[in-house]
């Protein structure tokens, strides 16, 4: 059961301002909501059970598709259990819109529903909020995201490079029509080569005809260029075993500028899924590779700098 936080105001008096309670959420779930621009947005925030609020600790942002929200984006991703395990916390925000069609602010005609929301203000507001409630790690704040929510990643490296370390996009690819972010950010991508509603190698998928974006080498392409990483200086390894059902390649290109790299792991024959986890959406899921342990293991190596 979640349990409802309200964040208290801080004083205007002739006092010390208020400190933060770093630990007013204990370890398990909590639900939180935030206004901004006239909106009421939640999101939910999973604090491991190793957590020690007198230490700075990790923070991964974990961005839902479209017809998710922050409570099936926890259970698709199974992100919670690698949480407890590393000791980082996870927070899931909800997107904008009419259930059950939440979606990001990504770019490329997601803008186009209805009044668009300013997500990037809001992701900034919920890590601004989250700090008065936990010791967040500002040198370790890091974005994870399937699909749209994969899209809204790629926009929040363009657009808070100052904040976000690095970012994971599973199954979705750059919306924006441009990158331009202040700092090189580290990428790692996730993506069947069979994925049907963010296709492998064209930029229009089969949600709707009006969504347009990069193809996923035009994303890696993109952020290669940005990282200022060294193509010819590429390692290839396989991550799955021979006997699985789909092979797992992964393609690391970097480092680059301040040491960031772009990863590119291919599922061939994988559909629109998070490795790992079994399918939920469309077509079939490399579970012996775990997008979980690889995400993390990538975002451990890069701290913001």
């Amino acid at each position: 059961m979640f349990l409802s936080v309200l964040i208290a105001g801080r004083s205007f008096g002739d006092d010390k301002p208020e400190q933060p309670d770093r630990s007013a959420l204990g370890a398990g779930d909590h639900e939180l909501t935030l206004t901004i621009d006239g909106r009421e947005r939640d999101y939910l925030v999973h604090v491991p059970e190793k957590y020690d609020p007198q230490k700075p600790t990790p923070v991964v942002l974990a961005l839902h598709g479209v017809t998710m929200d922050g409570s099936i984006m926890a259970r698709f991703s199974g992100l919670n259990s690698k949480s407890d395990e590393a000791g980082f916390i996870v927070v899931y925000p909800s997107g904008a819109g009419k259930k059950p069609l939440l979606y990001w602010n990504a770019g490329g005609g997601w803008d186009g529903f209805g009044k668009a929301p300013d997500d990037v203000a809001f992701i900034g507001k919920l890590l601004d909020d989250l700090a008065g409630v936990v010791n967040v790690d500002q040198k370790r704040v890091y974005a994870c995201g399937m699909s749209n929510g994969a899209m809204m990643c790629y926009r929040l490296a363009s657009e808070m490079s100052d904040r976000i370390a690095a970012i994971a996009a599973v199954a979705g690819t750059i919306a924006i029509p441009e990158s331009d972010p202040k700092r090189p950010v580290p990428v790692i991508h996730f993506h069947g080569t069979n994925d049907k509603m963010v296709p492998f190698e064209t930029a229009e998928g089969k949600f709707r005809s009006s969504l347009r974006g990069t193809t996923v080498d035009g994303s890696i392409q993109t952020w290669i260029r940005l990282n200022a990483c060294d193509c010819d200086s590429k390692a290839i390894d396989v991550l799955s075993k021979p006997d699985d059902e789909l092979k797992v390649t992964r393609t690391c290109y970097g480092p680059g500028k301040n040491g960031a790299e772009v990863v590119l792991v291919v599922v061939e024959g994988g559909g629109h899924t998070w490795p790992g986890r079994k399918p939920r959406f469309r077509g079939k899921s490399a579970l012996n590779v775990s997008a979980n342990d690889l995400i993390w293991q990538f975002f451990e190596k890069h701290p913001l700098k």
